[in-house]
């Protein structure tokens, strides 16, 4: 249940970001939004644990920030698979994962805020 309610938010995530910032991040449709969405769980869930341990001392010294490029480089795996999924540039990626962070936790914190 906890992968639909993820892929379906990153969707409407990509779908908002995609219309808000069409000059770094485009979309061609719901579709194409929902296979990143369901992939980007996916990748999340396998690819980045193991990213995270790699580069732990970068991590580290950068307080944390060095997850966003963790982040970026995800979101630029996802548009190296999916045709219709663009990204402009790798800083647009850091920038789209920065944004689509502070979403899912806002999301996160008032979804289960609301449960307990």
């Amino acid at each position: 249940m906890k992968i639909i309610y993820q892929t379906i938010i990153n969707t409407l995530l990509f779908m908002a970001i995609a219309r808000v910032l069409p000059s770094m991040f485009f979309i061609d449709n719901f579709l194409t939004a929902l296979i990143a969405g369901f992939l980007l769980v996916l990748l999340n869930m396998t690819i980045k644990p193991i990213l995270h341990i790699i580069s732990f001392p970068i991590t580290l010294l950068t307080f944390g920030l060095f997850s966003l490029v963790i982040n970026g480089l995800t979101l630029e795996i996802i548009a190296w698979l999916i045709s219709g999924f663009v990204l402009r540039s790798f800083s647009a990626a850091i920038f789209i994962a920065l944004i689509m962070s502070i979403a899912n936790s806002f999301i996160g914190y008032h979804a289960f805020q609301r449960r307990f």
